[in-house]
C-alpha cells in the first residue's frame, strides 16, 4: 500500500491507547520516515534546511572533506590553492602537499557539477524557469563564491583554469559579464594570489573575475577602474591594513582603516574581505570578527567554521 499521511493517521488511530508510548504525532513522523515514503522526499534537498551565511572558508581543501564540510555550515565562499604542474591543476598549500588525486576538477568542479544538476532538475514541473538555483536550497537566489589562487605562474595557468571551468560554464551554472551585462548564476569564480589582472580584465565574456586590492581601490597607478563586472570582491591582508590583534581596544585609527576600505569597496559595489584575521586567542579572534563585521566588512574569514557559523 502506498504510504500517505492519510494512512499513516489511520493506522495509528486504530491502535489500543496502551500501545502508544509516544505521542501520536511523533509516531507518525516516526512510520513516515522509516518507510522512505515519496512524500518526504523532493529533488533539491541536498542542502535541506542550511541557511547560507557571509563566510569564506579559508584555505577550504585542508579540511577533511572539501567544498561539502563548507556547504554543510552553510558557508558560501571557498577557496582553493591552484598548481599547473605538467598541463594538470592540482589543488593544496605547497607543492609537498599535492597528490594526483586531489585536483581542481576532483574536489571543485565535477562536486559542483553533481550538486547543480540535484539542485536543477530537468522534468515536467521546471520546463518554463529560465533561472538557475544554486547550491543553497533555503536560498535558490545566492550564488557559491569560489576564489581560485593561483600558486603557479598566472598567465600560463589561466587558459588551464577557464577550460576547467567548462563543465560548469557549459550548463550555465558560472556568474558572467557579457555584452555590458552582468549575470549572476549559481558560482561565481574569483581569481586571486598570481591570477594576471590585464588578462582576466581582456576576457569577453568573463566568467572569471579578479579579487580587486582592498586597500589600493583609489590608487590610479594601477590604470583600472574596479567595479562588479571585473571584481565583485576585494581584498587585503588584515595585519597590514588593520593591525588590531583583538587584545585590549581598537583604536580610533584602526577602526577608520577599516571604514576607509570597506567605504572604497562599497562605492564601487565591491564586497570587502580582510585576510589573515587573528585565530588565537579565541576571544581575541571573535573581538576582531566583530569588529570587522560591525564596520561594515562582507565576508568573514575563517578557518573554524563551526565557530563562525554560530559567531
Amino acid at each position: 500500500m502506498k504510504t500517505t499521511f492519510l494512512n499513516v493517521l489511520i493506522a495509528i488511530s486504530a491502535l489500543p491507547a496502551r500501545v502508544l508510548a509516544k505521542p501520536g504525532v511523533d509516531q507518525a513522523i516516526a512510520q513516515l520516515e522509516s518507510s522512505n515514503s515519496k512524500l518526504l522526499q523532493y529533488p533539491t534537498q541536498f542542502t535541506q534546511g542550511i541557511m547560507p551565511k557571509a563566510i569564506h572558508s579559508h584555505n577550504d581543501y585542508w579540511r577533511d572533506v572539501p567544498l561539502l564540510t563548507a556547504l554543510s555550515f552553510g558557508v558560501a565562499s571557498v577557496e582553493a590553492d591552484v598548481w599547473l604542474i605538467n598541463g594538470t591543476l592540482f589543488v593544496g598549500h605547497e607543492t609537498g602537499a599535492l597528490t594526483e588525486d586531489r585536483t581542481f576538477d576532483s574536489l571543485y568542479v565535477q562536486p559542483l557539477l553533481q550538486i547543480l544538476h540535484m539542485q536543477n532538475p530537468k522534468d515536467g514541473f521546471t520546463a518554463n524557469d529560465t533561472g538557475v538555483n544554486g547550491v543553497f536550497d533555503t536560498s535558490g537566489g545566492t550564488p557559491l563564491q569560489l576564489l581560485v589562487d593561483i600558486k603557479t605562474d598566472g598567465v600560463e595557468a589561466l587558459p588551464f583554469i577557464l577550460k576547467a571551468l567548462q563543465p560548469l560554464r557549459a550548463a550555465g551554472y558560472l556568474t558572467t559579464f557579457a555584452n555590458e551585462t552582468l549575470t549572476q548564476s549559481a558560482v561565481t569564480v574569483v581569481g586571486t594570489g598570481n591570477s594576471p589582472l590585464e588578462q582576466v580584465k581582456a576576457l569577453s565574456p568573463r566568467d572569471y573575475f579578479f579579487d580587486a586590492p582592498l586597500t589600493q581601490l583609489t590608487d590610479p597607478s594601477l590604470n583600472t577602474t574596479w567595479d562588479p563586472t571585473l571584481s565583485p570582491l576585494a581584498s587585503t591582508d588584515y595585519e597590514t591594513a588593520v593591525g588590531w590583534s583583538g587584545i585590549g581596544n581598537v583604536t580610533d585609527e584602526q577602526v577608520a582603516n577599516i571604514t576607509q576600505f570597506v567605504g572604497d569597496a562599497h562605492g564601487r559595489g565591491i564586497a570587502a574581505r580582510f585576510w589573515d584575521t587573528p585565530a588565537w586567542p579565541i576571544y581575541a579572534r571573535d573581538n576582531v570578527w566583530r569588529a570587522l563585521l560591525e564596520n561594515g566588512a562582507d565576508w568573514l574569514n575563517a578557518d573554524d567554521l563551526a565557530a563562525a557559523s554560530s559567531f
